[in-house]
């Protein structure tokens, strides 16, 4: 039997061979015949290898560099915003002051304009003589008090509320059932709550320790000044001297204009609801001619309070001095006059005005009493009518407030020291919660 198997091997295997054979000696034949093009070819591989190896080079200290540029970008980055978060952290506040000032100056070196209807030296003049007047007219009533008290046939004709128009201060005393405030969720490092019907200091923490009242210098300001305004509807226009102090010593402000001319209601408001150094200041020179002028007049305001022996006042805005200083127990002495005063409650109880429109502010500069507007939901176990906030580092958040209680009373709290706004609101509202009914 024939093996067919082995015959196709031997087949493919001869072929195979006789192919293998023809290749080989087909290639010789064409090397020996061409040997010039078997080196050019040699040398094309040569350089094509040299290249790769060049190119794989340029890609590896390519891939080198970046890595190291890249992470010294990285470190710098990391670096840039350590440094970043740094200021924010020490700057904080300031930073913040200083963007709005900033803003407020821009506002006004593009809105300012010269308004030329009312001279301020007039409106000066007119008010030192009125103040001069009305110093003369308070001296003399005294006098005429004080004589008609010290004569033994008129001591019997003096009735009650004469001796009470005399003798102002507030004398609320401690007794066997006043507190000590001891609570911790109370931040304040002083505080006082007087029972103003009983003239009984109900609690306290530190309250004849002396402070620097910050803002709360504003309700003196304001009763004051309602010693000496007869017509609201009369104006005052705004000097650039008014809106440079309150820019340089870091002030609060409605934000009038230099040029702006507006009525002594908005500088009332002003004054207290955002606690405007130029509405203040404003209120001084319109009532006294000169801001130091009207500082004599709240001194002797405090002598008139009974409270001039722990109290004394350097400016009509709340900055801080070494000599600008009280109690918390004086501050509410100085709030209880002001809320037995009409005017001076009108305005402490309001919660927001719109200044009247001029021609730099055609709407109006609407402004927010905020501690009322944030304490009004709160549970104090009453009403807070009337209230004035401050801060300066010195004494930290203070305030003043003025309450109406569920069981009829009527209470006065004074803070300071406390840790922030809304931390000094929350220690009024535990106060009163604590203490009140």
């Amino acid at each position: 039997m024939t093996n067919y198997r082995k015959f196709s091997d031997d087949s493919h295997n001869n072929y195979n061979s006789e192919n293998k054979t023809y290749n080989q000696n087909e290639l010789y034949d064409q090397i020996k015949a061409n040997p010039i093009k078997l080196n050019e070819t040699k040398v094309s591989q040569t350089k094509r290898k040299n290249n790769n190896q060049q190119s794989s080079l340029f890609w590896k200290y390519l891939l080198r560099y970046v890595r190291k540029n890249l992470l010294m970008v990285v470190c710098s980055i990391a670096l840039i915003l350590v440094i970043a978060v740094s200021a924010i952290v020490v700057s904080g506040r300031k930073s913040n002051i200083a963007k709005a000032d900033e803003t407020i100056v821009t506002v006004i070196e593009d809105e300012a304009e010269t308004n030329e209807n009312v001279s301020v030296n007039d409106v000066d003049n007119v008010a030192e003589d009125s103040a001069n007047n009305a110093v003369s007219e308070i001296t003399q009533e005294t006098d005429q008090t004080s004589d008609t008290v010290d004569s033994p046939e008129n001591a019997d004709s003096v009735d009650e509320n004469e001796t009470s128009a005399v003798n102002t201060s507030f004398d609320a005393v401690a007794t066997d059932n006043t507190s000590y405030i001891a609570s911790e969720e109370i931040i304040s490092s002083n505080a006082v709550l007087i029972d103003v019907d009983a003239n009984e200091i109900v609690a306290q923490r530190n309250p004849d320790e002396i402070i620097n009242p910050a803002s709360m210098t504003k309700i003196l300001t304001l009763l004051v000044a309602s010693d000496f305004v007869s017509n609201l509807d009369d104006t005052f226009t705004i000097t650039i001297e008014i809106t440079d102090f309150a820019y340089v010593n870091d002030c609060s402000s409605v934000g009038f204009l230099d040029g702006e001319t507006v009525t002594v209601r908005d500088l009332l408001y002003g004054t207290i609801l955002p606690s405007g150094a130029d509405a203040a200041v404003g209120l001084a020179e319109y009532c006294a001619g000169s801001q130091e002028a009207f500082v004599e007049l709240m001194n002797a305001k405090l002598s008139e309070l009974g409270i001039s022996d722990t109290a004394h006042f350097t400016n009509c805005v709340g900055i801080y001095n070494e000599d600008h200083y009280c109690s918390v127990m004086d501050m509410a002495t100085i709030i209880e006059a002001a809320m037995n005063n009409d005017l001076c409650r009108e305005v402490m109880s309001t919660h927001s005005y719109t200044t009247s429109c001029t021609e730099q502010h055609p709407e109006g500069i609407t402004v927010s009493n905020w501690f009322l507007r944030r304490i009004e939901d709160k549970d104090t176990h009453g009403v807070v009518v009337g209230a004035k906030t401050g801060f300066v580092n010195q004494s930290g958040n203070c305030a003043a407030s003025y309450q109406e209680s569920n069981d009829g009373h009527r209470y006065v709290c004074v803070t300071a020291g406390s840790s922030s706004s809304w931390r000094c609101i929350y220690d009024h509202v535990d106060i009163y919660s604590t203490y009140t009914n």
